[in-house]
């Protein structure tokens, strides 16, 4: 598509030139909201299984409450692909008003189901919705964020998926109290609450500009300059005062769009190493989570006779090592480097698992240490897991960054989504522990290969343009 005329812009030098600032801060709370939102949404649904099989809500069956879940993975991966092609072609900014309305609309109606197909309907709608924002969200972000902070900001942002998980688990215990609320009506509060967050994030977002870059390619660079030039003066009240950017122009020719064959050419082909980079990363980390993340209440009530009332007051240590992990690493993988630190971070997650698994199958652990030692290895995991959307996110080509972002979603979504519950839910209907170690042995294999194929391909993309990560498909004529 490289027929459009040739332009020279300084807008990503200057966009990566700025000053960190309450616009940055801005562009992080209302593009990051996301992450909580799908937190809040995986652990309401999660929470609301069992009172959802009574006869005064909607009387499901266990295998509908299960099947309700895959409806809701696989609308996220359709809403990934589709979305994410869309946010590409048309433009960061329509696609997440378009998306988060998707997710809103879904998750209200979700509130009014009334059998188990409008159920089952609604948690797909919800799932498009954030599987779009992924894409959209996360390809807008990296474009708006200077280049020598990129790394932990999004890290944070990933990370904050916990902050939600936190939210969701504490409303749960408020709504579904039966002194509080009656059962038919507190479970139908609680998607509400995804709602009203929705419209919040809505009306943040009104601020936020189109991503300059994808201006720039667009052939609207003047557009581009404009948005520029006003973030500056936002910023200081003298551009002049800026510091200077020492980067060459960047060097494009405009195109309306990217057509597949392109598409196609530059993951496949071109960037093939990275390609399977991203795949290694996101499939890992997905089952790594998943491994633990479906099997952890289970363990609780059926090792260590947690009562099942109980069991969402452990989920918080867990949460808070999630959260805290990527803030506390996050300015590591921009200093020290990206291979360096996704490498560690992979590897010591993996190590700490089987260790831990160990010390279970060897019965040295009561309920108190095992949430210790899970804690202690989600906060390092949950830095890895982070930094697996961030490197998806960061080095394909400005043309094809949220379809690449929503391919790796969707791939670590069907795998760590589908295939991981399948593997442990097997394994926990065993009921034994030698085999529940067992999978956690093949979770930690897994990490390893990740560190293993990072240090091998992994790309140091810390503090530079992304633009000198992945040179634009458009750069060429």
């Amino acid at each position: 598509m490289g027929n459009g005329e040739a332009i020279e812009s300084y807008v990503p030098a200057r966009l990566d030139r700025m000053p960190w600032s309450r616009w940055h801060w801005l562009i992080v709370i209302s593009l990051g909201a996301t992450w909580i939102l799908d937190g809040l949404e995986v652990t309401l649904a999660g929470s609301l299984g069992g009172i959802l099989t009574r006869r005064e809500t909607l009387a499901l069956t266990d295998t509908e409450i299960g099947a309700s879940a895959t409806f809701y993975l696989t609308g996220a991966v359709i809403g990934a692909l589709l979305f994410g092609y869309g946010t590409d072609r048309f433009g960061r900014k329509r696609l997440f008003f378009i998306t988060v309305a998707v997710y809103l609309i879904g998750t209200a109606l979700s509130a009014f189901s009334w059998n188990f197909a409008s159920y089952a309907f609604f948690r797909a709608l919800t799932g498009a919705g954030i599987g779009g924002e992924y894409a959209a969200i996360n390809s807008a972000i990296d474009e708006l964020i200077p280049a020598r902070v990129r790394g932990r900001v999004d890290l944070m942002i990933n990370g904050s998926y916990w902050v939600g998980a936190a939210l969701g688990s504490g409303a749960t215990l408020l709504l579904l109290d039966p002194n509080r609320f009656p059962i038919w009506l507190g479970w139908r509060f609680a998607f509400g609450i995804g709602a009203t967050l929705g419209l919040i994030v809505i009306f943040f977002r009104r601020w936020i500009p189109e991503s300059p870059r994808w201006l720039m390619i667009h052939g609207r660079s003047a557009e581009a300059e404009k948005i520029v030039d006003e973030v500056e003066r936002r910023i200081v009240s003298d551009p002049e005062t800026l510091p200077r950017h020492d980067s060459p122009p960047t060097r494009i020719y405009t195109r309306t769009h990217t057509p597949w064959r392109e598409i196609w050419n530059a993951v496949a082909h071109e960037h093939r190493h990275r390609s399977f980079l991203g795949f290694v990363l996101m499939l890992t980390q997905a089952f790594f989570y998943n491994a633990i993340f479906f099997t952890y209440a289970l363990v609780l009530m059926r090792f260590y006779n947690v009562p099942e009332s109980k069991v969402g007051g452990y989920l918080l240590p867990f949460a808070l090592g999630n959260v805290l992990g990527p803030v506390v690493l996050g300015h590591f993988f921009d200093t020290i480097g990206r291979k360096q630190m996704i490498a560690a971070t992979y590897g010591i997650s993996g190590i700490l698992l089987a260790l831990t698994g160990w010390l279970f199958q060897a019965g040295l652990l009561n309920a108190e240490t095992q949430t210790i030692a899970w804690t202690v290895i989600f906060f390092i995991a949950s830095a890895a897991a982070s930094s697996a959307y961030l490197t998806v996110s960061e080095i394909f080509p400005l043309e094809i960054r949220a379809l690449a972002i929503a391919i790796f979603y969707a791939v670590g979504t069907l795998t760590g989504g589908v295939f991981a519950p399948l593997l442990f839910g097997w394994i926990i209907g065993t009921g034994s522990s030698g085999a529940l170690f067992a999978g956690y042995l093949a979770a930690a294999f897994l990490m390893i290969l990740g560190a293993i194929v990072e240090l091998w391909i992994g790309v140091a993309a810390e503090r530079r343009p992304l633009e000198h990560v992945a040179a634009p498909l458009s750069s060429r004529h």
